[in-house]
């Protein structure tokens, strides 16, 4: 017997109306998303807590998530490292064209133009050869000063990058390269030649110790990282131990001004402003510094 309501056999059950799929057409479904409603196949929906939303919906729920920031402000989740090793690779190919000019790995400042011409010098800053501020900080005396720093680098580098973000990151490491040369100018022997990476690492040093001070945790062993290698600067001759004290006050300066802005005051970039102004005051100090040695120069 059968049912007038619908014109089935006994048993049988109503087939449900078919729909297409919004982003496949040509393919027939009988489902829909619980948020927007619209027809989806199944390859075009996604497990959700109530019921399942298309593919459209979770990606307009993801794009209005607030990103997680670290205390910085940096975004958390990039590639970790990325700029350190960078920085590593540029020091290590400075060194090796050092070590060819000078066909001699052990010894290859004797004869590199290139050495000879970034190497951080004052009477030659001051005469206008302002590339060695910056440039000396990519040379190295020997193999052993460049496993040294870079594996310092390496140390130190990946995790104040994570925290800062890419771009801070590299703003730091330079500025204490600047703060390092900064004070090389003003308190080494004028007739200083001074080379390595080592103020900005002590920059990032100070940087670490800053944001561990922010994040309530206890800076002390970068601390006393800090005072053994005070120690051994002051201990061993031919260490710049200027160069590192410059770095290290440079370096912990402009974190501290990136971490530690008031609340309202901590958006992305305005951390920028902190870096520029310990920027400026490495720049004062260098432009003082060559206008005294020009003048000792008769210049």
């Amino acid at each position: 017997m059968t049912d007038p309501g619908w014109g089935g056999a006994p048993g049988d059950q109503p087939t449900p109306p078919q729909s297409r799929c919004v982003r496949h057409p040509d393919r027939a479904t009988g489902l829909a998303c619980s948020r927007c409603g619209r027809p989806a196949c199944p390859e075009c929906l996604r497990p959700a807590a109530v019921g399942q939303h298309c593919v459209d919906c979770v990606r307009d729920a993801n794009a209005s998530v607030r990103p997680i920031r670290t205390v910085a402000g940096a975004r958390a989740g990039s590639t970790y490292g990325l700029v350190t090793y960078i920085l590593m690779a540029l020091n290590v190919l400075v060194f090796a064209v050092t070590a060819m000019q000078s066909r001699d790995v052990m010894g290859n400042t004797d004869a590199s133009p290139l050495f000879n011409a970034w190497a951080l010098f004052p009477p030659s800053v001051a005469t206008g050869d302002l590339e060695r501020l910056i440039g000396s900080g990519f040379l190295h005396i020997g193999p052993i000063h460049l496993l040294v720093n870079m594996f310092a680098l390496y140390i130190i580098g990946r995790d104040v990058e994570m925290i800062l973000g890419r771009s801070r990151y590299l703003a730091v490491y330079f500025v204490s390269l600047l703060g390092g040369s900064a004070s090389v100018m003003v308190l080494e022997a004028p007739i200083t030649v001074t080379a390595g990476a080592s103020g900005a690492i002590f920059g990032l040093l100070g940087a670490q110790a800053v944001i561990l001070l922010k994040l309530r945790r206890s800076p002390t062993p970068i601390l006393v990282v800090i005072g053994l290698n005070i120690f051994i600067s002051i201990s061993i001759p031919g260490i710049s131990l200027w160069g590192h004290m410059g770095g290290l006050v440079a370096g912990a300066a402009a974190t501290a001004g990136i971490v530690f802005l008031p609340s309202r005051l901590r958006t992305p970039h305005i951390g920028w402003i902190a870096v520029g102004a310990v920027a400026a005051v490495c720049v004062a100090v260098i432009a003082v510094r060559v206008l005294s040695l020009r003048s000792m120069m008769g210049l």
